[in-house]
């Protein structure tokens, strides 16, 4: 497949990268500084998310946005899936976002987020907050094609890749330590994994995993 990768030098975007590439898909970082990356192999298209017009993403058959906004400017979040949107409707693109566990339900009536009980972090919630509104956004959409994609509450960057995981949909789930937790890697994994196989078109899921 080909897929483009908004952010693709960040955390989660270079190991949704090596993952798509390891598995032998065409990959392409979409990023605002093609120095930044550093491996000659890949394909580099120079652009900025807000300048994203439809011309850039048709040629993808999924693009990831995993873009994550600099602290203090985190409706930028928001600001940026209104342009994907425009972008990626009526096109036959898939739009797959990377996001945050704070828009998660923590209970069955779906009337608290994770964002909104008491020991949620203050210096967090910012971000947590613009991505659930950016959900929203996507959610209220039409003639577009897209997933969303919420980690555990704790998403560990120098986690092990140790290749299983279950998924959930709007709730925080745990594993079998009781643990809500993902690596980076195998949270990476589940992307590319949807992105094969699609089971969660136009909706939000969750995946959790073990710690090794």
């Amino acid at each position: 497949m080909n897929i483009g990768i908004i952010g693709a030098t960040g955390k989660a975007g270079s190991l949704i990268l090596k993952e798509a590439k390891d598995r032998g898909h065409e990959v392409t970082a979409i990023v605002r500084n093609a120095a930044k990356v550093t491996d000659s192999s890949i394909t580099i298209k120079e652009k900025n998310i807000f300048d994203i017009v439809t011309a850039d993403i048709e040629e993808f058959d999924v693009v990831v946005d995993a873009f994550n906004a600099p602290q203090g400017e985190e409706h930028l979040h928001v600001d940026s899936h209104r342009v994907l949107i425009d972008a990626f409707k009526g096109t036959n693109t898939r739009l797959f976002v990377v996001s945050g566990a704070g828009s998660l339900y923590i209970d069955p009536e779906k009337t608290t987020k994770l964002m909104d009980t008491p020991d949620f972090p203050d210096f967090i919630y910012p971000t947590a907050s613009n991505m659930s509104k950016a959900l929203d956004e996507l959610e209220k959409a039409d003639n577009i094609a897209w997933t969303h994609l919420s980690p555990a509450i704790m998403f560990d960057a120098e986690g092990k890749r140790t290749g299983s995981y279950q998924t959930g949909k709007d709730h925080v789930i745990t594993n079998s330590q009781g643990d809500s937790y993902i690596s980076y890697a195998d949270y990476a994994i589940a992307v590319i994994d949807e992105i094969e196989k699609p089971v969660h078109e136009d909706e939000r899921f969750t995946v959790v995993g073990e710690k090794e």
